[in-house]
Protein backbone atom coordinates (compact mmCIF):
# COMPACT_ATOMS: atom_id res chain seq x y z
CA UNK A 1 0.00 0.00 0.00
CA UNK A 2 3.03 2.23 -0.11
CA UNK A 3 1.94 4.47 -3.14
CA UNK A 4 -1.80 4.37 -2.44
CA UNK A 5 -0.10 5.85 1.34
CA UNK A 6 2.00 8.05 -0.86
CA UNK A 7 -0.71 9.32 -2.67
CA UNK A 8 -3.16 10.00 -0.08
CA UNK A 9 -0.21 12.00 1.74
CA UNK A 10 -0.27 14.25 -1.30
CA UNK A 11 -3.37 14.95 -1.02
CA UNK A 12 -3.62 15.82 2.45
CA UNK A 13 -0.59 18.27 1.96
CA UNK A 14 -2.97 19.63 -1.06
CA UNK A 15 -5.71 19.67 1.49
CA UNK A 16 -3.90 21.54 4.16
CA UNK A 17 -2.62 24.16 1.52
CA UNK A 18 -6.13 24.84 0.53
CA UNK A 19 -7.42 24.69 4.21
CA UNK A 20 -4.40 27.50 5.06
CA UNK A 21 -5.61 29.76 1.75
CA UNK A 22 -9.36 29.17 2.52
CA UNK A 23 -8.23 30.56 6.29
CA UNK A 24 -6.52 34.07 4.71
CA UNK A 25 -9.65 34.71 2.86
CA UNK A 26 -11.18 34.25 5.97
CA UNK A 27 -12.63 37.67 7.72
CA UNK A 28 -10.69 38.57 10.39
CA UNK A 29 -8.95 36.96 13.22
CA UNK A 30 -10.95 34.60 14.96
CA UNK A 31 -11.43 34.56 18.76
CA UNK A 32 -9.49 31.76 20.38
CA UNK A 33 -11.51 28.87 21.10
CA UNK A 34 -12.95 28.53 24.73
CA UNK A 35 -11.60 25.23 26.24
CA UNK A 36 -14.19 24.97 29.25
CA UNK A 37 -16.20 21.78 28.80
CA UNK A 38 -19.48 22.28 26.77
CA UNK A 39 -22.65 20.28 28.45
CA UNK A 40 -26.21 19.97 26.81
CA UNK A 41 -28.46 19.63 29.97
CA UNK A 42 -31.90 18.81 29.19
CA UNK A 43 -34.54 19.32 32.14
CA UNK A 44 -37.66 16.51 31.87
CA UNK A 45 -40.37 15.22 34.29
CA UNK A 46 -43.73 15.66 34.72
CA UNK A 47 -45.40 18.60 33.41
CA UNK A 48 -45.92 20.47 36.85
CA UNK A 49 -42.49 19.09 38.28
CA UNK A 50 -41.28 23.02 37.83
CA UNK A 51 -38.99 22.61 34.69
CA UNK A 52 -38.90 26.17 33.83
CA UNK A 53 -39.10 27.59 37.10
CA UNK A 54 -35.75 26.09 38.13
CA UNK A 55 -33.86 26.76 34.90
CA UNK A 56 -35.54 30.37 34.71
CA UNK A 57 -34.21 30.50 38.07
CA UNK A 58 -30.57 29.48 37.25
CA UNK A 59 -30.33 32.19 34.54
CA UNK A 60 -31.84 34.66 36.65
CA UNK A 61 -29.12 33.31 39.50
CA UNK A 62 -26.14 33.25 37.22
CA UNK A 63 -26.66 36.36 35.44
CA UNK A 64 -28.07 35.95 32.01
CA UNK A 65 -31.41 37.70 32.42
CA UNK A 66 -31.11 41.24 33.86
CA UNK A 67 -33.65 42.65 36.46
CA UNK A 68 -35.74 44.47 33.94
CA UNK A 69 -36.92 41.65 32.21
CA UNK A 70 -37.35 39.20 35.51
CA UNK A 71 -39.44 42.67 36.26
CA UNK A 72 -41.30 42.75 33.07
CA UNK A 73 -42.02 38.98 33.39
CA UNK A 74 -43.13 39.41 36.97
CA UNK A 75 -45.63 42.45 36.15
CA UNK A 76 -46.78 39.79 33.12
CA UNK A 77 -47.85 37.05 35.50
CA UNK A 78 -49.43 38.99 38.10
CA UNK A 79 -51.81 40.03 35.31
CA UNK A 80 -52.27 36.86 34.18
CA UNK A 81 -52.93 36.24 38.32
CA UNK A 82 -50.05 33.69 37.88
CA UNK A 83 -47.28 34.61 40.84
CA UNK A 84 -45.29 32.40 40.83
CA UNK A 85 -44.83 31.71 37.41
CA UNK A 86 -42.69 34.52 36.66
CA UNK A 87 -39.63 32.49 36.49
CA UNK A 88 -40.86 30.83 33.88
CA UNK A 89 -41.47 33.13 31.74
CA UNK A 90 -37.87 33.28 31.05
CA UNK A 91 -38.13 29.66 29.38
CA UNK A 92 -41.35 29.70 27.51
CA UNK A 93 -41.41 32.63 25.47
CA UNK A 94 -44.59 32.20 23.03
CA UNK A 95 -48.06 33.62 24.37
CA UNK A 96 -49.46 29.82 23.67
CA UNK A 97 -47.51 28.70 26.34
CA UNK A 98 -47.72 31.68 28.41
CA UNK A 99 -51.25 31.21 28.98
CA UNK A 100 -51.30 27.83 29.57
CA UNK A 101 -48.14 27.60 31.46
CA UNK A 102 -47.11 24.66 29.76
CA UNK A 103 -43.81 24.71 27.99
CA UNK A 104 -43.56 23.52 24.27
CA UNK A 105 -40.85 23.89 21.72
CA UNK A 106 -37.27 23.18 23.23
CA UNK A 107 -36.51 26.13 25.08
CA UNK A 108 -32.49 27.47 24.39
CA UNK A 109 -30.87 29.15 26.88
CA UNK A 110 -26.83 29.37 28.31
CA UNK A 111 -25.29 30.36 31.36
CA UNK A 112 -21.67 29.06 32.20
CA UNK A 113 -19.33 28.57 35.43
CA UNK A 114 -15.62 28.90 35.60
CA UNK A 115 -14.93 25.28 35.01
CA UNK A 116 -18.01 24.67 32.03
CA UNK A 117 -19.93 25.75 29.84
CA UNK A 118 -23.58 24.67 29.54
CA UNK A 119 -27.08 25.18 27.44
CA UNK A 120 -29.64 24.58 29.11
CA UNK A 121 -32.48 22.73 26.15
CA UNK A 122 -35.74 22.95 28.44
CA UNK A 123 -38.25 20.00 27.43
CA UNK A 124 -41.87 19.96 27.63
CA UNK A 125 -43.34 17.79 30.08
CA UNK A 126 -46.91 17.35 28.34
CA UNK A 127 -48.20 14.38 27.28
CA UNK A 128 -49.17 15.54 23.91
CA UNK A 129 -45.45 17.14 23.49
CA UNK A 130 -43.23 13.84 23.57
CA UNK A 131 -41.37 14.39 20.10
CA UNK A 132 -40.46 17.46 20.79
CA UNK A 133 -38.69 16.24 24.48
CA UNK A 134 -37.12 13.44 21.45
CA UNK A 135 -35.21 16.59 19.61
CA UNK A 136 -34.20 17.79 23.35
CA UNK A 137 -33.55 14.52 24.61
CA UNK A 138 -31.21 13.68 21.46
CA UNK A 139 -28.29 16.19 21.85
CA UNK A 140 -28.54 16.05 25.58
CA UNK A 141 -25.50 14.93 27.81
CA UNK A 142 -27.07 15.61 31.43
CA UNK A 143 -30.19 14.97 32.07
CA UNK A 144 -31.83 16.78 35.16
CA UNK A 145 -35.26 15.06 35.61
CA UNK A 146 -37.23 17.74 38.14
CA UNK A 147 -39.52 15.92 40.47
CA UNK A 148 -42.07 17.72 42.60
CA UNK A 149 -41.91 16.54 46.58
CA UNK A 150 -45.75 18.12 46.91
CA UNK A 151 -47.90 16.07 48.46
CA UNK A 152 -50.25 14.20 45.44
CA UNK A 153 -47.75 15.54 42.86
CA UNK A 154 -45.04 13.31 42.96
CA UNK A 155 -47.40 10.36 42.68
CA UNK A 156 -49.32 11.68 39.88
CA UNK A 157 -46.12 12.42 37.84
CA UNK A 158 -45.14 8.55 38.72
CA UNK A 159 -48.04 6.63 37.83
CA UNK A 160 -49.08 4.68 35.25
CA UNK A 161 -50.30 7.95 32.37
CA UNK A 162 -47.34 9.95 34.11
CA UNK A 163 -44.78 11.61 32.32
CA UNK A 164 -42.06 11.06 34.53
CA UNK A 165 -41.76 7.25 33.63
CA UNK A 166 -42.03 7.79 29.66
CA UNK A 167 -39.14 10.78 30.22
CA UNK A 168 -36.65 9.07 32.38
CA UNK A 169 -36.61 6.08 30.10
CA UNK A 170 -36.37 8.46 26.51
CA UNK A 171 -33.53 10.24 28.25
CA UNK A 172 -31.63 6.52 28.81
CA UNK A 173 -32.73 5.85 25.06
CA UNK A 174 -31.46 9.02 23.52
CA UNK A 175 -27.84 8.96 25.00
CA UNK A 176 -28.41 10.91 28.45
CA UNK A 177 -25.84 9.53 29.91
CA UNK A 178 -25.80 10.57 33.53
CA UNK A 179 -28.89 11.86 35.52
CA UNK A 180 -29.24 14.59 38.18
CA UNK A 181 -32.15 13.74 39.90
CA UNK A 182 -33.67 17.54 41.59
CA UNK A 183 -36.30 16.93 44.16
CA UNK A 184 -38.00 20.19 43.93
CA UNK A 185 -40.81 22.39 45.83
CA UNK A 186 -39.18 20.93 48.81
CA UNK A 187 -40.37 24.45 50.36
CA UNK A 188 -44.24 23.34 50.37
CA UNK A 189 -46.33 23.59 53.37
CA UNK A 190 -46.80 19.64 52.82
CA UNK A 191 -43.43 19.44 52.62
CA UNK A 192 -41.38 22.04 54.80
CA UNK A 193 -37.93 20.07 53.88
CA UNK A 194 -39.02 16.77 55.26
CA UNK A 195 -35.83 14.25 54.90
CA UNK A 196 -38.57 11.63 55.19
CA UNK A 197 -40.45 12.86 51.90
CA UNK A 198 -36.91 13.50 50.23
CA UNK A 199 -35.74 9.51 51.09
CA UNK A 200 -39.42 8.04 50.29
CA UNK A 201 -39.61 9.67 46.75
CA UNK A 202 -35.59 8.88 46.19
CA UNK A 203 -36.38 5.28 47.11
CA UNK A 204 -39.42 5.20 44.59
CA UNK A 205 -37.42 6.54 41.64
CA UNK A 206 -34.37 4.19 42.08
CA UNK A 207 -35.86 0.87 41.21
CA UNK A 208 -37.68 2.36 37.91
CA UNK A 209 -34.18 4.25 37.15
CA UNK A 210 -32.02 1.18 37.74
CA UNK A 211 -34.78 -0.20 35.12
CA UNK A 212 -34.08 2.14 32.39
CA UNK A 213 -30.36 0.56 32.32
CA UNK A 214 -28.87 3.69 34.83
CA UNK A 215 -26.81 2.59 37.57
CA UNK A 216 -27.49 4.40 40.52
CA UNK A 217 -23.71 4.24 42.17
CA UNK A 218 -22.40 6.36 39.19
CA UNK A 219 -24.83 7.69 36.87
CA UNK A 220 -27.48 9.24 39.47
CA UNK A 221 -27.25 12.15 41.90
CA UNK A 222 -30.10 12.85 43.97
CA UNK A 223 -30.53 16.53 45.37
CA UNK A 224 -33.19 18.83 47.61
CA UNK A 225 -33.53 22.20 46.10
CA UNK A 226 -36.80 24.64 45.91
CA UNK A 227 -36.55 26.32 42.66
CA UNK A 228 -39.07 29.11 43.75
CA UNK A 229 -36.75 30.35 46.34
CA UNK A 230 -33.82 29.36 44.87
CA UNK A 231 -32.62 27.12 47.81
CA UNK A 232 -29.51 25.35 46.82
CA UNK A 233 -29.95 26.17 43.27
CA UNK A 234 -26.56 28.32 43.10
CA UNK A 235 -26.01 28.34 46.68
CA UNK A 236 -25.68 25.96 49.21
CA UNK A 237 -28.92 26.09 52.16
CA UNK A 238 -28.83 28.26 54.07
CA UNK A 239 -27.88 27.07 57.86
CA UNK A 240 -31.20 25.60 59.44
CA UNK A 241 -33.13 24.89 56.60
CA UNK A 242 -32.76 20.87 56.37
CA UNK A 243 -29.69 20.59 58.75
CA UNK A 244 -29.97 16.78 57.34
CA UNK A 245 -28.52 17.85 54.04
CA UNK A 246 -24.90 19.06 53.67
CA UNK A 247 -24.51 18.62 50.45
CA UNK A 248 -22.89 20.62 47.42
CA UNK A 249 -25.70 22.79 45.60
CA UNK A 250 -27.14 22.31 42.08
CA UNK A 251 -24.34 24.24 39.96
CA UNK A 252 -21.53 22.32 42.62
CA UNK A 253 -22.82 19.04 41.29
CA UNK A 254 -22.92 19.99 37.81
CA UNK A 255 -19.17 21.76 37.83
CA UNK A 256 -18.41 17.99 39.28
CA UNK A 257 -19.52 15.83 37.13
CA UNK A 258 -16.90 13.65 35.27
CA UNK A 259 -15.82 14.71 31.65
CA UNK A 260 -17.36 13.07 29.13
CA UNK A 261 -15.88 11.08 26.24
CA UNK A 262 -15.85 12.86 23.57
CA UNK A 263 -14.33 10.93 20.20
CA UNK A 264 -13.23 13.73 18.75
CA UNK A 265 -10.75 11.64 16.72
CA UNK A 266 -13.27 9.35 15.04
CA UNK A 267 -14.99 9.50 11.77
CA UNK A 268 -16.96 12.92 11.54
CA UNK A 269 -20.66 12.43 12.76
CA UNK A 270 -23.50 15.28 12.18
CA UNK A 271 -26.79 14.29 12.42
CA UNK A 272 -28.97 17.20 10.82
CA UNK A 273 -32.23 18.48 13.25
CA UNK A 274 -33.25 21.64 11.39
CA UNK A 275 -31.72 23.50 8.23
CA UNK A 276 -32.83 26.88 6.74
CA UNK A 277 -31.63 29.18 4.15
CA UNK A 278 -29.65 32.08 5.34
CA UNK A 279 -27.31 33.47 2.84
CA UNK A 280 -26.22 29.96 1.75
CA UNK A 281 -27.68 26.44 3.26
CA UNK A 282 -27.14 26.59 7.04
CA UNK A 283 -27.70 23.20 8.70
CA UNK A 284 -28.08 22.79 13.01
CA UNK A 285 -27.70 19.53 15.28
CA UNK A 286 -24.68 18.49 17.50
CA UNK A 287 -21.55 16.79 16.20
CA UNK A 288 -21.94 13.40 17.68
CA UNK A 289 -18.41 12.52 17.13
CA UNK A 290 -15.26 13.47 15.98
CA UNK A 291 -13.92 17.05 14.70
CA UNK A 292 -15.30 19.42 11.78
CA UNK A 293 -13.44 22.26 10.04
CA UNK A 294 -14.11 25.24 8.00
CA UNK A 295 -12.86 24.25 4.26
CA UNK A 296 -13.81 20.31 5.09
CA UNK A 297 -14.69 18.88 2.23
CA UNK A 298 -17.55 16.41 3.57
CA UNK A 299 -20.47 13.84 2.46
CA UNK A 300 -24.10 14.54 3.16
CA UNK A 301 -25.92 11.40 3.68
CA UNK A 302 -27.46 8.80 3.12
CA UNK A 303 -28.11 11.10 -0.58
CA UNK A 304 -24.10 10.96 -0.73
CA UNK A 305 -23.74 14.61 -1.71
CA UNK A 306 -20.56 15.96 -1.49
CA UNK A 307 -20.61 19.50 -0.02
CA UNK A 308 -17.83 21.87 1.44
CA UNK A 309 -17.88 23.72 4.86
CA UNK A 310 -17.99 27.31 3.88
CA UNK A 311 -18.71 28.67 8.07
CA UNK A 312 -19.00 27.50 11.38
CA UNK A 313 -20.64 28.34 14.38
CA UNK A 314 -20.96 27.31 18.46
CA UNK A 315 -23.99 28.64 19.97
CA UNK A 316 -23.67 32.59 18.85
CA UNK A 317 -19.54 32.45 18.16
CA UNK A 318 -18.14 31.84 14.57
CA UNK A 319 -15.19 29.75 15.01
CA UNK A 320 -13.30 27.71 12.45
CA UNK A 321 -13.51 24.18 14.16
CA UNK A 322 -16.22 22.12 16.59
CA UNK A 323 -15.59 19.17 18.41
CA UNK A 324 -17.59 15.84 20.00
CA UNK A 325 -20.04 17.10 21.89
CA UNK A 326 -20.51 20.88 20.95
CA UNK A 327 -23.56 22.03 18.95
CA UNK A 328 -22.86 23.14 15.55
CA UNK A 329 -24.77 25.45 12.93
CA UNK A 330 -22.81 24.64 10.11
CA UNK A 331 -23.11 26.95 6.54
CA UNK A 332 -22.55 24.25 3.79
CA UNK A 333 -21.64 24.80 -0.37
CA UNK A 334 -23.42 22.94 -2.98
CA UNK A 335 -26.54 21.62 -1.60
CA UNK A 336 -29.76 23.42 -1.24
CA UNK A 337 -31.57 23.49 1.91
CA UNK A 338 -34.43 21.38 0.17
CA UNK A 339 -32.37 18.63 -0.38
CA UNK A 340 -31.84 17.82 3.48
CA UNK A 341 -33.84 16.34 5.83
CA UNK A 342 -33.81 16.61 9.27
CA UNK A 343 -31.42 13.36 10.09
CA UNK A 344 -29.26 13.12 7.26
CA UNK A 345 -25.89 12.48 8.61
CA UNK A 346 -22.77 15.35 7.65
CA UNK A 347 -19.89 12.21 7.46
CA UNK A 348 -16.76 12.20 5.84
CA UNK A 349 -16.39 11.27 1.98
CA UNK A 350 -15.10 7.92 1.25
CA UNK A 351 -15.08 4.76 3.35
CA UNK A 352 -15.28 6.55 6.92
CA UNK A 353 -18.64 7.79 5.83
CA UNK A 354 -21.98 6.88 8.01
CA UNK A 355 -23.64 3.71 6.65
CA UNK A 356 -27.17 4.35 5.38
CA UNK A 357 -29.48 0.91 5.28
CA UNK A 358 -32.93 0.20 4.84
CA UNK A 359 -32.96 -2.80 7.52
CA UNK A 360 -30.85 -3.65 10.83
CA UNK A 361 -31.54 -6.48 13.65
CA UNK A 362 -31.51 -4.72 16.95
CA UNK A 363 -32.40 -5.51 20.51
CA UNK A 364 -35.67 -4.35 21.61
CA UNK A 365 -37.17 -3.76 25.22
CA UNK A 366 -40.65 -3.73 24.67
CA UNK A 367 -42.11 -1.10 27.27
CA UNK A 368 -45.76 -0.99 26.63
CA UNK A 369 -47.90 -2.19 24.19
CA UNK A 370 -51.48 -0.28 23.01
CA UNK A 371 -54.38 -1.89 24.59
CA UNK A 372 -55.87 -2.89 21.40
CA UNK A 373 -52.38 -4.12 19.93
CA UNK A 374 -51.42 -6.07 22.95
CA UNK A 375 -49.36 -8.55 20.97
CA UNK A 376 -45.85 -7.51 19.21
CA UNK A 377 -45.34 -9.95 16.02
CA UNK A 378 -43.48 -9.95 12.67
CA UNK A 379 -45.62 -6.79 10.71
CA UNK A 380 -46.15 -5.05 13.23
CA UNK A 381 -45.96 -1.51 12.34
CA UNK A 382 -44.57 1.74 14.05
CA UNK A 383 -42.35 4.91 14.20
CA UNK A 384 -38.83 4.59 14.56
CA UNK A 385 -36.84 7.48 16.23
CA UNK A 386 -33.17 7.63 16.04
CA UNK A 387 -30.90 10.85 16.65
CA UNK A 388 -33.60 13.20 14.58
CA UNK A 389 -34.74 10.94 11.88
CA UNK A 390 -38.71 9.76 12.42
CA UNK A 391 -39.42 6.84 9.84
CA UNK A 392 -42.14 4.49 9.58
CA UNK A 393 -41.22 1.14 10.05
CA UNK A 394 -42.13 -2.55 10.16
CA UNK A 395 -40.93 -5.65 12.09
CA UNK A 396 -39.20 -8.19 9.38
CA UNK A 397 -39.56 -10.96 11.96
CA UNK A 398 -38.22 -12.17 15.66
CA UNK A 399 -35.01 -13.21 15.90
CA UNK A 400 -34.40 -14.63 19.22
CA UNK A 401 -36.01 -13.74 22.65
CA UNK A 402 -33.33 -12.41 25.38
CA UNK A 403 -33.23 -13.87 28.90
CA UNK A 404 -33.65 -11.19 31.47
CA UNK A 405 -31.09 -12.11 34.14
CA UNK A 406 -28.41 -13.34 32.00
CA UNK A 407 -29.07 -11.70 28.70
CA UNK A 408 -28.55 -14.67 26.29
CA UNK A 409 -30.71 -15.20 23.11
CA UNK A 410 -32.67 -18.14 23.00
CA UNK A 411 -31.77 -20.93 20.51
CA UNK A 412 -35.85 -20.77 18.84
CA UNK A 413 -37.13 -17.46 17.61
CA UNK A 414 -40.19 -15.98 19.09
CA UNK A 415 -43.48 -15.80 17.25
CA UNK A 416 -44.83 -13.27 19.04
CA UNK A 417 -43.63 -10.88 22.69
CA UNK A 418 -46.06 -9.23 24.87
CA UNK A 419 -45.09 -5.85 27.18
CA UNK A 420 -41.76 -6.01 29.01
CA UNK A 421 -40.25 -8.34 26.75
CA UNK A 422 -36.80 -8.65 25.21
CA UNK A 423 -36.17 -9.61 21.75
CA UNK A 424 -33.79 -8.89 18.69
CA UNK A 425 -35.73 -8.68 15.72
CA UNK A 426 -35.30 -7.14 12.35
CA UNK A 427 -36.43 -3.96 11.50
CA UNK A 428 -37.25 -2.31 8.21
CA UNK A 429 -37.82 1.27 7.00
CA UNK A 430 -38.98 2.09 3.36
CA UNK A 431 -36.03 4.91 2.35
CA UNK A 432 -32.76 4.15 3.58
CA UNK A 433 -31.51 5.79 6.91
CA UNK A 434 -28.14 7.21 8.60
CA UNK A 435 -27.66 4.59 11.38
CA UNK A 436 -24.62 2.99 13.16
CA UNK A 437 -24.01 0.07 15.65
CA UNK A 438 -24.92 0.70 19.03
CA UNK A 439 -20.98 -1.07 19.55
CA UNK A 440 -19.70 1.81 17.08
CA UNK A 441 -21.59 5.10 17.63
CA UNK A 442 -24.12 4.86 20.53
CA UNK A 443 -25.84 7.85 19.99
CA UNK A 444 -26.83 6.61 16.09
CA UNK A 445 -27.32 3.24 17.38
CA UNK A 446 -29.79 3.68 19.57
CA UNK A 447 -33.83 4.41 19.00
CA UNK A 448 -37.53 4.40 20.08
CA UNK A 449 -40.35 2.69 18.50
CA UNK A 450 -43.68 5.08 19.41
CA UNK A 451 -47.19 4.04 18.02
CA UNK A 452 -49.86 6.37 18.39
CA UNK A 453 -48.03 8.64 20.07
CA UNK A 454 -46.88 6.44 22.94
CA UNK A 455 -43.53 5.27 23.34
CA UNK A 456 -43.88 0.96 23.24
CA UNK A 457 -40.08 0.10 22.15
CA UNK A 458 -36.33 1.17 23.37
CA UNK A 459 -33.70 -0.48 21.55
CA UNK A 460 -29.78 -0.75 20.14
CA UNK A 461 -28.82 -1.64 16.58
CA UNK A 462 -26.87 -4.64 16.91
CA UNK A 463 -25.90 -5.35 12.64
CA UNK A 464 -26.80 -3.50 9.68
CA UNK A 465 -26.65 -6.27 7.08
CA UNK A 466 -28.60 -8.82 8.97
CA UNK A 467 -29.44 -12.00 6.82
CA UNK A 468 -32.95 -13.39 6.60
CA UNK A 469 -33.26 -16.31 9.13
CA UNK A 470 -35.42 -19.34 7.71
Amino acid sequence: GGAAGGAEASMEIEEIAEAVETMKVSKGPLLPRDSREHLNLVFIGHVDAGKSTFCGQILYQTDQVDARTIEKYEKEAKEKNRESWFLAFIMDTNEEERAKGKTVEVGRAHFETKSKRYTILDAPGHKNYVPNMIAGACQADVGVLVISARKGEFETGFERGGQTREHALLAKTLGVRMLVVVINKMDDPTVVWSQERFTECCDKLLPFLKGCGYNPKKDVIFLPISALTAANVIKRLPEGTAPWYTGPCFLEVLDELPVMERNKDAPLRLPTLSKYKDLGTIIEGKVEQGTITVGDKLCMMPNRTPVEVLQLWLDQDEVQYLVGGENARVKLKDISDEDIMPGFVLTPRGNLGCPAVRRFEAQLIIVELLEHKSIFSAGYTAVLHVHAVAEECSILQLTSSIDKKTGKRSKKAPMFVKSGGVITCIIEVEQPICVETFESAPQLGRFTLRDEGKTIGIGKILDLSPGQQE
